[in-house]
């Protein structure tokens, strides 16, 4: 429970002490909005990376060199954890934007942070409202920023399982002409979920995998994008779990639901 609190203060003292920066990047942002969105970025990894430290978590990362550090991409991953947006966002190369769930924006102050950092929210109980969050940040990787979302729509609860992945969530990629790159994080859990509400040490495993541009893909697996995306990560989850998990990888990949 030391961990979970100090883990707690941390982030209220820092949303609330950063109060002035904020107003500050806002009138940067009237001036340079590059030079706003990599401050803010910085800012905020800066956080991240002081959470992922009194957490006391461990971060092994993968495949950082698939990344193309010229152009926006769409990172998708799996979802386990509250904590895999704070282990990946410090990883990203340029001004990045996550599309969280619309409830995150009843969350005082970080909203603000969220939205200087091109994050969208999305309502997944409404198509309509949906799907102009995606026409959103289709436009926003077409302007150079790069988006990042869990296709399977919420956190899974259920270890070394993957829930289906939304079809309408690659059409980011597929309208943008951005590459899509895998996301596979591993152990993520073991820091919050799986004992909650102990904060424990742990590992976690992120590989980047190579680039997928659908552009490239035969016309069949365009339709079913979502499902060779999801293939890569299983395998690259399974084969990261047994090198660096042996002890807890008798689950078995029979346990993969596509």
């Amino acid at each position: 429970m030391i961990r979970l609190i100090l883990v707690l203060i941390f982030v209220i003292l820092f949303l609330i002490l950063s109060m002035p920066i904020m107003f500050v990047e806002w009138i940067i942002g009237k001036f340079n909005m590059d030079v706003k969105n990599r401050s803010s970025l910085a800012i905020v990894n800066w956080a991240f990376r002081c959470i992922t430290f009194i957490s006391g978590t461990k971060v092994i990362v993968l495949g950082e060199e698939n990344i193309p550090k010229d152009k926006a991409v769409l990172y998708v991953g799996n979802h386990r954890s509250f904590f895999d947006i704070i282990l990946t966002y410090p990883r990203v190369p340029r001004p990045t934007g996550y599309i969280a769930k619309k409830e995150m924006q009843k969350v005082p102050l970080l909203t603000i942070w969220m939205r200087y950092l091109h994050c969208l929210f999305l309502d997944r109980d409404n198509i309509k409202e949906g799907m102009k969050t995606i026409l959103v940040a289709i436009e926003k990787v077409k302007s150079g920023i790069s988006m990042c979302i869990f296709p399977e729509g919420t956190r899974n609860k259920t270890a070394d399982t993957f829930l289906p992945f939304h079809e309408g969530s690659f059409k980011i990629a597929e309208k943008s002409g951005a590459p899509i790159i895998p996301m596979t994080i591993v152990n993520s859990a073991a820091i919050l979920e799986d004992h909650f509400p102990k904060v424990k040490k742990a590992t976690v495993v992120i590989e980047y995998g190579k680039p997928v541009y659908i552009e490239e893909l035969p016309k069949e697996e365009r339709k079913v994008v979502g499902a060779k995306v999801q293939g890569i990560i299983a395998e690259t989850y399974f084969k990261n779990k047994a090198a660096y998990f042996p002890e807890s990888n008798d689950a078995g990949k029979d346990k993969c639901e596509n």
